[in-house]
């Protein structure tokens, strides 16, 4: 198992976290999975598009129309439950294909920290198995 940190820096944010992810690949790995887990409420991972920069903020804004930040219903104390509920949307995890010590995704593919409750300090944690060959 790895792990890493992510700072984020402001209160919603999505940060490509690929590289750090590749870096962390087994180089020796010839075929196998890498998971990739959030172990906070207010944050996800998922994967998307990462050749246009403004994917990142259309998400954010469709997020935003679709889970307001203040609503009359939310009966959740700390203020953060539009964070919850997106959170929800996105996951926590994703399972990436490895082959020969790199992650498998497509051509326009990156990994992305999903922020919705920053500025924080985050931690993303590894695990890799190696397929039964």
């Amino acid at each position: 198992m790895a792990e890493f940190g992510v700072e984020t820096h402001c209160r919603q944010e999505i940060i490509d976290i690929t590289g750090k992810i590749n870096s962390h690949v087994p180089k020796n790995m010839k075929c196998g999975v890498c998971h990739v887990f959030c172990s906070h409420t207010t944050a996800g991972i998922t994967v998307n598009e990462n050749a246009d920069p403004d994917v990142k903020h259309d998400i954010l804004k469709k997020l935003d129309a679709m889970i307001p930040e203040t609503e009359t219903f939310y009966r959740h104390r700390e203020g953060n439950s539009a964070a919850h509920v997106k959170a929800v949307l996105t996951g926590p995890s994703v399972t990436l294909p490895v082959n020969n010590g790199t992650l498998q995704l497509g051509l326009w593919q990156g990994v992305y920290f999903c922020e919705y409750d920053g500025p924080r300090f985050r931690r993303v944690k590894l695990l890799f198995q190696n397929a039964e060959e």
